[in-house]
């Protein structure tokens, strides 16, 4: 009867340490990964994507790597539509190009890559200049997330290489709701968002944004949910895409 019990003991020990050994951690890859899945996942790589944001239409076009994004608007003097491509930036004038210094070109450039960074999110957490930390689960609002740190690599990393994010997706679906920047930029600061309005237009999540600020030296940014669950952040702004529209196209 001994030699029984010391038979089940032993076998329920090497299950429960088969379990403890299954259960690895979940690390930055594995968790970015399963959220472009359900964000949109290959969708993103072949889509024209139109929107209307701040009184400027955008379109986002994607091919397999290539890409050309689109932005156009209307002042005093006439229609402005600016183009960045694999093959740089150029703006026109009512039909004609404008000549540009490298300085407007790069901050044109930068504007544009901006609105469609964000525009686009999780898509761009994969790039070959982004690096991805597991910061473990943090509590939100009651919901359970992994958070993630994301860094840059100089090379590849565009002109905010030097900018931190954090993310915040869901642990039981890989959503994700929240993020958090710090940016070097004139003054540099921090911005926290909370996702809203998060719908699926042909196939691709899309989400408007809450934006609130940190007081600067108050916070790191990788503490700002805490600011946001102690109501310690102002809200600044909302950041709304409109008229969504999606489509597949070739650029080839």
């Amino acid at each position: 009867m001994k030699f029984k019990n010391r038979n089940v003991k032993s076998a329920i020990n090497l299950l429960f340490l088969l379990l403890l050994g299954g259960c690895s951690p979940p690390n930055g890859d594995e968790i970015v990964d399963k959220a472009l899945a359900l964000h949109g996942g290959s969708l993103y790589e072949n889509s024209v994507i139109d929107f209307d944001f701040r009184g400027r239409h955008y379109t986002l076009e994607r091919d397999d790597g290539l890409f050309r994004y689109h932005r156009i608007f209307l002042d005093s003097t006439g229609q402005y539509h600016d183009v960045l491509s694999n093959s740089g930036f150029e703006r026109t004038l009512n039909g004609r190009k404008v000549p540009l210094t490298p300085e407007w070109e790069g901050k044109y450039s930068n504007s544009i890559n901006s609105v469609a960074y964000f525009a686009l999110l999780p898509f761009g957490l994969n790039d070959a200049a982004v690096n991805k930390a597991y910061l473990g689960e943090e509590s939100i609002k009651g919901q359970n997330y992994y958070k993630i740190r994301v860094t840059f690599d100089q090379q590849g990393g565009g002109q905010d290489h030097e900018d931190v994010f954090v993310y915040w997706f869901r642990a039981d679906t890989y959503r994700m709701d929240y993020l958090a920047y710090s940016y070097q930029t004139e003054e540099g600061g921090m911005r926290f968002r909370k996702a809203v309005n998060q719908r699926e237009v042909g196939g691709i999540r899309f989400a408007d944004y809450i934006n609130y600020a940190a007081e600067k030296g108050n916070w790191n940014v990788e503490a700002l949910a805490s600011g946001f669950e102690q109501n310690e952040l102002e809200q600044l702004s909302e950041i709304k895409l409109e008229n969504v529209e999606v489509k597949r196209t070739l650029l080839r």
